[in-house]
């Protein structure tokens, strides 16, 4: 695979949805394909959960982020889809994907240094939500001269940040593709949320997020990562990679002692992401789910009027029918809502018994649709 090299741009401030105004802020970033000369190719593509924009080829380091950046990292999360005569072609478009401002891969977040004190911003770095994360992207837009983009492609977290630039900056772009998201958390989602949120700050290290000095709350990232993980795979195909995949893990318990494969895979689930994630970053973005809601980032009083101005808008949205984190209800409720705002919408049902992470390891069932998408 290609070797890419991760980019970096820097601005001055971003005022956030609260009214502070935080700066200066990067952008980790990094960009496939070539931008033509009306500037009119560029695909946006937003990254899920715990992601990055590293999204294909290899890329074996990234400046400043050390061994976070490990093994896992280093192979684009999208190389399926995304290169020359690929789902996404390159040939074709020049397509990016930005680190999420708060994230831990480059761009300013938690565990960046705060220029003030020469320290990491840690449990001081502003409480942050969707819509600051997209509005943070803009300015690079601009810095590229990219005045609208060819399509927004999002998947998961990321789709629900393709549906809050869609529905505030509805000319940016005439095509939407969306996989595996909604517009409103769930009861469930934001349950799912607290219980993480919990495991983190209950864990003795966490410190209010002022850890970097120190032991980070391992324990805790790990076991919100357990919470979260039975959500994007189901379960038949947990207990098949468990069955297929024993690798015995420590135990840390003082009472109990792991005894089955699917113990030990989930733990190791867990433990897999403290290697390559920061807790500060993980609390931020899951917070940022469950406040998300499309009519109050807009000020919409309905979805009706929301979408009115989105009427020249063309998505693409993909449900997939074995998904426990975005349930195909979710998917529903947004074809419904923007039909009622006669935005147009082709919904495409995805059978897979590989759940919500589907969108990651099976192009083969997407590849016609995003194709036609980007062809329209």
């Amino acid at each position: 695979m290609k070797t890419v090299e991760t980019q970096f741009f820097t601005y001055d401030a971003l005022t956030l949805q609260s009214g502070v105004r935080f700066g200066p802020v990067t952008l980790a970033y990094e960009t496939y394909g070539t931008l033509n000369e009306k500037r009119d190719n560029a695909i946006l593509l937003f990254h899920a959960l715990t992601g990055s924009q590293h999204a294909a080829g290899v890329n074996p380091a990234v400046p400043g982020i050390g061994e976070r950046w490990n093994a896992e990292c280093q192979n684009g999360w999208w190389s399926d889809y995304l290169g020359p005569a690929k789902v996404v072609d390159t040939n074709r478009f020049f397509v990016i994907c930005i680190n999420y401002f708060g994230g831990c891969y480059g761009s300013t977040g938690p565990s960046s240094i705060n220029p003030a004190t020469g320290k990491p911003y840690g449990g001081k770095f502003p409480r942050i939500h969707f819509s600051d994360i997209v509005d943070s992207q803009l300015p690079l837009l601009k810095h590229l001269r990219i005045e609208k983009l060819h399509a927004v492609i999002g998947a998961s977290l990321g789709g629900m940040l393709l549906a809050n630039l869609a529905a505030r900056y509805p000319h940016i772009t005439d095509r939407l593709i969306a996989i595996a998201c909604g517009i409103e958390p769930t009861t469930l989602i934001r349950a799912h949320n607290i219980e993480q949120i919990l495991a983190i700050e209950n864990d003795p290290h966490f410190c209010n997020g002022d850890y970097y000095d120190g032991e980070p709350p391992v324990r805790g990232l790990a076991l919100a990562r357990m919470i979260s993980h039975k959500t994007f795979v189901s379960l038949d195909f947990i207990e098949e990679r468990a069955k297929n995949r024993w690798e015995q893990e420590y135990d840390e318990f003082s009472w109990y002692k792991v005894r089955t494969p699917l113990e030990s895979y989930i733990l190791h689930q867990g433990r897999k992401l403290v290697r390559r994630f920061d807790a500060n970053t993980y609390l931020q973005l899951i917070a940022a789910w469950s406040d998300y809601h499309l009519l109050r980032d807009t000020g919409a009083p309905d979805y009706v009027t929301l979408f009115k101005n989105c009427r020249h808008q063309r998505y693409t949205l993909f449900t997939i029918d074995d998904d426990y984190c975005f349930y195909p209800e979710e998917q529903e409720y947004y074809r419904k809502k923007l039909e009622e705002g006669r935005v147009p919408v082709k919904h495409i049902t995805v059978h897979s018994n590989k759940g919500h992470d589907s969108f990651l390891l099976e192009p083969h069932l997407y590849e016609q649709a995003i194709r036609e998408a980007l062809n329209s």
